[in-house]
């Protein structure tokens, strides 16, 4: 007889892990796995288990594993389709949500929105904010879509565009605020064949160049849609702030500056076009 007491207590993998692993197989809350610790398991749900662990061993992701992940209290569905989306950026959420504070039905631009974290959540936190979500990839566009109907409801909806960055916007649109999370990675950093990373879409995580390009192009051309004295806010790399600050400068920006995450790093960096 396989208990979940047995089955964790037999696992290899960290506690933590395999105790996310059973309730996504078993469909039960944390506490249930201990006060139902010593129930016998069906055969099914044990290989399930196993066949999950196995893959987890072998390095996919958790997220894609179990299918979502949390996101500024929301729940997200993940695929290989779309970056995981991570704690820091959370920080591109609050800086947007801080912009458009006391701005009445403030329109949003999310550029390469990937699964529409950063989207659902401006949207979910402003109700009447009208919030646009840019992607190349019709894939990630669709998990986008799944979530914004999952977490916004009927009644609010992202306005979702295939496009690459600017590129199939209507040119009339100005928005308050623009963010994104651009592929920052360089082509050749280590990190793209370690951990997650090696299990995430390329396109969303590096511009195979020198991890700018992405930003230089979002620079350049975020402007012609800001309305007067919108901001553009950029998530980037660990050590790019002080480049990405020269060239918001550069293009006219004004009051750059970059913030840092709870790590203490410089992850998000943005400032006013004036026009």
């Amino acid at each position: 007889m396989t208990t979940v007491a047995g089955l964790l207590r037999a696992s290899t993998l960290p506690a933590l892990e395999a105790r996310i692993l059973l309730e996504h197989v078993l469909g039960w809350r944390r506490t249930e796995l201990i006060t139902r610790d010593d129930e016998a398991l069906p055969a099914e749900s044990v290989g399930q288990f196993e066949t999950l662990a196995e893959r987890r061993m072998n390095g996919e992701p958790i997220a894609q594993l179990v299918g979502t992940r949390e996101f500024f209290g929301l729940s997200f569905d993940v695929t290989p389709d779309v970056l995981i989306p991570r704690p820091e950026t959370e920080l591109l959420v609050e800086i947007a949500l801080t912009r458009i504070e006391g701005i009445e039905r403030p329109r949003v631009l999310d550029l390469g929105t990937g699964s529409g974290a950063i989207a659902v959540a401006i949207a979910s936190s402003r109700p009447d904010a009208q919030v646009w979500a840019v992607d190349q990839s019709a894939e990630a566009l669709a998990v986008a879509a799944r979530n914004a109907s999952k977490l916004l409801g009927g009644d609010r909806t992202l306005n979702l565009l295939q496009s690459n960055w600017t590129e199939a916007l209507n040119p009339a649109l100005r928005f308050e605020v623009i963010v994104s999370n651009p592929p920052y990675i360089a082509q050749h950093d280590s990190h793209l064949s370690e951990g997650d990373l090696r299990f995430e879409p390329r396109t969303a995580l590096t511009d195979e160049a020198d991890g700018l390009s992405a930003i230089r192009t979002i620079i350049q051309t975020a402007p012609f849609f800001l309305a007067a004295n919108g901001s553009l806010w950029l998530e980037h790399g660990y050590d790019q702030a002080a480049e990405v600050r020269a060239l918001l400068t550069a293009r006219g920006f004004s009051d750059v500056r970059s913030e840092r995450d709870l790590a203490g790093i410089e992850r998000a960096s943005g400032g006013v076009f004036a026009a």
